[in-house]
């Protein structure tokens, strides 16, 4: 049982992380477009960069198990920030759908929060090399 988590955990981090960092990424590439919207929505596109970095480096955060707790409350909060703010048409069903999307995702990060990265992590890397420090 002890491995299954082990590698479960991991699995989960990554499965996470993967959507922040691809989408981080795109949108560096869809950079105007992204900023257009943003300010459509009625969010400031000046805080895209911060929306980039958010994305990318809390998904690279998450897959090597760095911070993660923290990481994975700050996510949670980004992510619950998003639906709020992209994603309140409900009479729209796929807005709907992306709102209780990104609800379910905070849920999986609180999970992460909650009971940290796992034996395969930066995380308990560096506690084992404090320990023995």
């Amino acid at each position: 049982m002890e491995k299954i988590e082990q590698y479960g955990l991991v699995a989960g981090r990554v499965l996470i992380a993967l959507m922040f960092v691809s989408s981080g990424i795109s949108k560096i590439f869809a950079y105007g477009m992204t900023q257009g919207y943003m300010d459509s929505m009625g969010v400031p596109g000046g805080l895209l960069p911060l929306v980039i970095v958010t994305e990318a480096l809390g998904g690279l955060f998450l897959i090597v198990g760095f911070q993660t707790r923290i990481t994975a409350f700050l996510l949670a909060g980004f992510t619950i920030l998003s639906a709020l703010l992209f994603h309140n048409n409900f009479a729209d069903q796929n807005e709907m759908i992306n709102f209780m999307k990104n609800l379910s995702i905070s849920g999986g990060l609180f999970f992460v929060m909650i009971h940290g990265a796992g034996a395969i992590s930066l995380d308990a890397k560096l506690r084992r090399t404090l320990a023995h420090a």
